[in-house]
């Protein structure tokens, strides 16, 4: 299986995770608190995603044994 799909993927979606995290950062300075706390945990939910498919990533470059 090729690296790239998991490098391009853990990427994208940790950057997701940055942009979701400027955007409650964003919701708390005009004043949006009530969606704060859930565009925040959304936010961590993809960076725990993108440390998985790096973990992912990691796993499948170990040799396989039977």
């Amino acid at each position: 299986m090729s690296k790239v799909p998991f490098g391009s993927l853990a990427a994208a979606i940790a950057a997701l995770g940055t942009v979701l995290g400027f955007f409650a950062l964003q919701l708390r300075a005009d004043g949006y608190e009530q969606y704060v706390e859930s565009v925040a945990n959304f936010s961590v939910v993809m960076y725990v995603t993108a440390a998985l498919i790096v973990v992912t990533w990691l796993r499948d470059g170990r040799p396989h044994s039977n």
